[in-house]
């Protein structure tokens, strides 16, 4: 059946943006369709800063209504991280009505082809992209993200990743023909002719299970890459941070109506306090893709459970950075500082172990003791969150009461290098705001020697901690950081050296235990940020996660391909 008239007009207006992602992820070099200035949006329809706020206020104490079919029920209670209660209120689902209903329409939306899918999902970013300062509203007062941070990251940088999963996407789905003709010569006798055509099918049901911290950034990826491949999506986001999901399940609710699809292809599945409905979504037979962001306990539980399921997981490791020598001392400071500080370290990419020789490191400043590193390093964070207004604009707040008893616990695992400090937030009293904190642990080659450090620094301590672990060698630190990503995992690598030797042993460890590495940075590019287009982000080949935003493994098995031979 062909795409609607109104998606072919949507194939017309889109497809020049989808020949640049194409061509982006193909070069791997910097592209991005969307401003990442708030002063860039306000005209051809998109919100300015004023108009962003005041939608965001207008949704606060309100009904998120959505039409879906199935609602029992109207449940919410989120209160952001900066203390204020959204109010608002979302669809609580009988899924035995609403999954139905979302599987119905999945017969147009498959045979509509894989340009008018991603031109219909190119649609549903740019409207987002128009309410760029909504959303990012809506991602500050669920996450804790710091307004700057939550208008990127959940702005251009989330609708960058989705825009990248459907240039995947689509590639895969078209790099089969959809027709050929196929002629076997049999010698004197008339040769073998058949027609054959190719359609990509989609699984079924797909279920996205969303995150606290980076709930649109985490959840494009797999939401995308679903719907382009021909699945419809029900998205279940964390219960403390539904807001920016269901925006987005609104958005795309109202393109596939316009775009003469059925809008129940994509759903929203909030919960009741304390309902846990992930397992049995997870597991029911509908339910044919998931995609999870979150702990290693549930990812792992999904792994083993979801049979019916491909399972796409990002989880948790511990991630690590080998510091042997520098030729700039001062910016691998300040590098490391603002890399532990962003978002008060609550992103799965923040460096928590940082392995230095004891016996001290070479930089162009001269030999650094262990102490004088890891004292340096304090001050550096100091002088980076010394003012208040600076700090608060960096840190956010931390996002959920784990979080801070992790932080307020890290001071009794050993000697502590920097302190955490309280800061006031001048807009919202309510906010919990906090420095990070440095623990010095010792690393030794016979670990077992320290089983408490050992605990410690191989245990994941999601947030403002990080552990200065000394080691006897860099050679020894290598060895380290091949053990913790071979037991833990890691979604980032970060090392610090002028040998081409170690260099190559650390890059070598990252090769062979797959992880994704950062080598001597001290500008503007941190080891806990990636781009899409260009950077991978995770690897799927260590214990962090089985899955890698974004790469062609991530979506070319949402579909298959199914034949139709004919002689001809």
């Amino acid at each position: 059946m062909a795409a609607e008239p109104s998606a072919h007009a949507l194939i017309a207006e889109h497809r020049p943006t989808l020949d640049q992602a194409l061509e982006a992820i193909r070069t791997r070099a910097y592209w991005s369709p969307h401003p990442e200035h708030p002063k860039a949006y306000g005209e051809n329809g998109s919100l300015g800063m004023a108009e962003g706020k005041a939608a965001f206020d207008a949704l606060l104490g309100t009904r998120l209504d959505l039409g879906q079919p199935g609602t029992d029920d109207w449940v919410g209670g989120e209160v952001s991280p900066y203390g204020i209660e959204l109010g608002v209120t979302y669809p609580h689902a009988d899924v035995d009505t609403l999954l139905p209903a979302m599987k119905a329409g999945q017969r147009a939306w498959r045979d509509a082809g894989a340009e008018a899918r991603a031109a219909v999902c190119l649609e549903i970013l740019k409207r987002i992209s128009d309410r760029t300062h909504e959303f990012a509203h809506a991602v500050m007062h669920t996450s804790g993200q710091a307004f700057m941070m939550a208008f990127q990251a959940g702005g251009p940088h989330a609708q960058d990743r989705g825009l990248e999963a459907v240039a995947y996407a689509y590639a895969e789905q078209v790099r089969t023909p959809d027709e050929a003709q196929w002629s076997k010569p049999q010698g004197k006798r008339d040769p073998l002719t058949l027609t054959k055509r190719f359609k990509p099918v989609p699984r079924g049901i797909a279920l996205v299970i969303g995150c606290n911290t980076f709930p649109t950034w985490n959840g494009y990826p797999g939401l995308f890459a679903s719907l382009a491949t021909g699945n419809a999506v029900l998205v279940k986001p964390h219960p403390r941070a539904v807001l920016p999901l269901a925006l987005t399940v609104q958005v795309a609710r109202e393109v596939l109506a316009e775009a003469g699809f059925d809008p129940n292809l994509v759903a929203l599945a909030a919960e009741r306090p304390g309902e846990g409905i992930a397992k049995d979504l997870a597991t029911r037979p509908e339910i044919r893709i998931i995609d999870y962001t979150g702990s290693t306990s549930f990812g792992d539980w999904l792994e083993a459970n979801a049979r019916q399921a491909e399972v796409y997981t990002e989880k948790a490791g511990v991630n690590t950075v080998l510091v042997d020598s520098t030729a700039d001392y001062k910016g691998m400071l300040s590098n490391l500082a603002f890399s532990l500080s962003l978002y008060s370290g609550q992103m799965c990419t923040t460096p928590q172990n940082l392995l230095i020789p004891r016996d001290g490191i070479t930089t162009d400043e001269g030999p650094k003791s262990y102490d004088e590193v890891v004292a340096d390093l304090a001050r550096s964070i100091g002088g980076l969150l010394g003012d208040d207004a600076r700090a608060n604009a960096l840190l956010g707040a931390i996002v959920n009461p784990d979080v801070k008893a992790r932080l307020e616990a890290a001071a009794s695992l050993g000697e502590v290098a920097l302190a955490s400090r309280e800061i006031a937030h001048p807009d919202f009293p309510g906010a919990v705001v906090r420095t990070p904190v440095i623990v010095k642990l010792d690393g030794a080659r016979k670990f077992w020697e320290r089983p408490e450090d050992e605990a410690a620094y191989m245990s994941e301590c999601f947030g403002p901690v990080s552990f200065a672990v000394a080691v006897d060698s860099a050679a020894d630190g290598v060895e380290l950081l091949r053990r913790t990503i071979g037991d833990k995992g890691a979604m980032t690598v970060g090392a610090y050296t002028t040998s081409d030797e170690v260099a190559e042993a650390v890059e070598e460890v990252c090769l062979e235990e797959c992880a994704q590495l950062s080598l001597n940075l001290t500008g503007g590019v941190y080891v806990n940020q990636t781009a899409a287009f260009s950077d991978f982000h995770g690897s799927g080949g260590n214990p962090a996660a089985n899955a890698a935003l974004c790469d062609g493994a991530f979506v070319a098995n949402r579909f298959r391909v199914v034949e139709v031979r004919r002689e001809a």
